[in-house]
């Protein structure tokens, strides 16, 4: 008999989840984690007392309780959580902003309406007929690559529109450059305009002890600083892994949540690895702003999605950041939230991994230093300019997301192409997370709990 039934390899989100749903049902579940705490890009760390989040500026697809179809609640049932005992604070509101015009929404999906209906006033009725087409599609169902750029045309024939609907889109949750597949835009369409923006009560830590000691109550196992050295192949099937330490685990059936490029390194798997490895991430500065100053800044908004050129592109780019577009977050800005003090700004914008991964060590934090200041000063235009009196500011980069995800390249949204069945060419090796085409900590979460239920339930 195999030391486990099911092995799960990385303790983020995609992971708790798929481990708690197959520990409820009984199977005997490890997960491994390279790290000391769980969360991967979605975690924490402390510095001058504050706790940072790393991931959390936003959960996507709020829903209240007692709407049995939203993705959250379904999440929550079949986690076996208490939906009315997670509390949570919706987005106060958030703003599109580009040089030609500014269109804001919020949870409710009218606010959007209204300001394209003052911004666009022939493009309402093409607008409601974008809206009737993304209800009606079925995202998941198996198709081939669509090109949303061209669907968008052919609807709302508008390019400024179309480009201001895609810059939250593509940034909350596109792996590819330039454009997204149909399926990939009618989910985050959803997930961000239709559901809406909120975050949990309490920090990322709190959500994740949530969800370690739900897995540990269904008599779950999680090792951390466990790194997986290699998945182990007998015949045409795994049998389980192998440790950095040489230790051996055996399994009957393997969950990767490392994204397709990390697990085909760990299986051996002849695959394309080059196309499989995404090409957008991101470099986040976050400055800590005592209250005091905050008065100084515009941030009467949860988030912006800004873009300070005449159309948008959305690509790596050619420096080690690009600065002309980019996400400005306040934390703080949810409603029933109290201020806190200091408070936190995070500001956001696509990075080239090659360049950044070419630096030495010197060059490396030097280089930090001045695009985070090149960051802030871009934001400033659209919030005003930074306080003096920054109590901390701190930044990561590619190489960083890499190394605390294990996604390839530090690309936070994977591979632009998805394996939507999670299937791989073992029958009891599995992807789940980014790379299965789930985005965003409720997305996330759903992809682990759908590959457990879809091929490891009953079986």
């Amino acid at each position: 008999m195999a030391d486990y039934q099911l092995i799960i390899i990385g303790c983020g989100l995609s992971g708790l989840a798929a481990g708690i749903r197959a520990a409820r049902f009984g199977r005997r579940t490890l997960i491994l984690e390279q790290h000391t705490v769980a969360g991967g890009l979605n975690s924490y760390y402390h510095r001058r007392g504050v706790l940072l989040e790393t991931g959390l500026h936003a959960m996507t697809n709020f829903a209240a309780i007692g709407d049995k179809r939203a993705p959250l609640n379904r999440l929550f049932r079949q986690l076996k959580l208490s939906r009315r005992a997670f509390v949570t604070h919706e987005q106060i509101g958030s703003e599109i902003v580009f040089p030609q015009l500014r269109l804001a929404f919020s949870n409710d999906f009218s606010l959007l309406e209204a300001g394209i209906a003052a911004a666009f006033p022939g493009c309402m009725d093409r607008f409601a007929r974008l809206v009737r087409a993304v209800d009606a599609y079925d995202p998941f169902a198996p198709a081939p690559w669509r090109s949303t750029r061209e669907f968008l045309s052919s609807i709302l024939a508008e390019p400024l529109l179309e480009d201001m609907l895609l810059l939250p889109l593509m940034v909350y949750g596109n792996a590819e450059e330039h454009d997204m597949d149909l399926g990939q835009f009618v989910i985050m369409f959803r997930a961000v305009f239709q559901d809406g923006f909120f975050r949990p009560q309490g920090t990322i830590r709190d959500f994740l002890d949530m969800l370690v000691a739900q897995f540990r109550r269904f008599d779950g196992e999680i090792r951390f600083q466990s790194p997986v050295a290699s998945i182990i192949r007998r015949h045409d099937r795994v049998a389980g892994v192998v440790l950095a330490d040489g230790e051996e685990i055996s399994g009957d059936a393997v969950l990767s949540t490392v994204g397709i490029p990390g697990t085909a390194r760990l299986a051996g798997w002849d695959l394309d690895v080059a196309a499989h490895t995404g090409r957008m991430s991101f470099m986040e500065t976050i400055a800590l702003v005592p209250a005091r100053s905050m008065a100084e800044l515009r941030h009467d908004r949860t988030i912006f999605f800004y873009n300070l050129e005449p159309t948008f592109s959305y690509q790596r780019p050619d420096d080690l950041l690009d600065v002309s577009w980019g996400v400005i977050c306040f934390p703080g800005n949810f409603q029933g939230l109290e201020a806190a003090d200091p408070a936190q700004v995070r500001v956001t914008n696509a990075a080239n991994y090659e360049l950044w991964q070419r630096l030495e060590d010197d060059d490396y934090r030097r280089a930090k230093e001045r695009w985070s200041a090149k960051s802030l000063a871009a934001a400033g235009k659209i919030i005003g300019n930074s306080p003096a009196d920054i109590v901390y500011q701190d930044s990561f980069t590619p190489l960083t997301i890499e190394r605390f995800t294990a996604k390839a390249e530090g690309a936070v949204y994977g591979s632009p192409r998805k394996i939507r069945d999670g299937r791989t060419p073992w029958p009891n090796l599995f992807i789940a997370g980014t790379d299965q085409g789930y985005l965003g900590i409720v997305g996330a979460m759903l992809s682990g709990v759908t590959i457990v239920n879809q091929h490891l339930l009953g079986s």
